[in-house]
């Protein structure tokens, strides 16, 4: 049993889709997987196991920012087994290519954590997707977007929410990153420290230059064509 999430063995699915917000994933739990059963409550932060398709998956809440994030990534990878984890979460758009609504699939994370600065000792590492999972999301895409225009690229993982630097955020547009978020420069590198699998599939919940933006209700329960893909990027034949 880990310390912040609580499960016994077993009860944790080999393939977790993890949603920052805990209640994200209560009602990813109830609306696209049957039997499905809380296993933790731990601090609040919700954890669910069910089926989909007759195919087990957990969908485990993350809270917010990179710190927060790789307690549980690393918990599941290496208290639980997980072999994949596919983050659905929200994200920002930084350039007039994208909309609100559209998704972004992570192909790669660039961030201003010093995290990574720490772990490999001022080399630069870029943490990126799992390959088999993005062209599983893309080909997913396709067809299960529900009309919402979907972006393969880079996403920016800030360790701050209001930026005090934005100038520097314009820059990363210039070298071609969609959208900021918070967490899957962490979830990336973790994964492959562990040998496993990873990808974030985001939807453009506001718009950094436009300003126009979803309510908290509408991103906690109406970013239902994310988790469409994300399950038949993991879980799909």
């Amino acid at each position: 049993m880990s310390t912040h999430i609580g499960a016994e063995p077993g009860e944790i699915a080999p393939v977790v889709l993890m949603p920052g917000d805990p209640l994200r994933a209560r009602w990813i739990a109830e609306t696209f997987l049957e039997d499905a059963r809380c296993y933790s409550e731990v601090r609040g932060m919700l954890g669910y196991t069910g089926t989909w398709r007759g195919r087990r998956v957990s969908v485990q809440g993350s809270g917010m920012g990179q710190p927060s994030l790789a307690i549980y990534a690393n918990e599941l990878f290496r208290e639980y087994g997980v072999e994949s984890i596919v983050r659905v979460g929200s994200c920002g758009a930084l350039t007039d290519r994208l909309a609100v609504r559209d998704i972004v699939l992570a192909s790669g994370a660039c961030t201003d954590s010093s995290m990574n600065r720490i772990r490999f000792e001022g080399l630069d590492y870029a943490p990126v997707a799992d390959f088999g999972l993005l062209h599983r999301a893309y080909e997913a895409a396709r067809t299960r977007a529900g009309g919402a225009d979907v972006h393969v690229g880079l996403l920016l993982s800030s360790d701050s929410f209001y930026s005090p630097r934005p100038e520097l955020t314009a820059r990363m547009v210039e070298y071609g990153v969609l959208a900021v978020e918070m967490e899957a420069s962490a979830l990336y590198t973790l994964a492959a420290g562990h040998g496993r699998k990873a990808l974030a599939v985001c939807t453009v919940s506001d718009h950094i230059v436009t300003g126009e933006e979803t309510t908290a209700a509408e991103r906690e329960k109406t970013f239902g064509a994310m988790v469409d893909i994300a399950l038949e990027a993991a879980l799909g034949a």
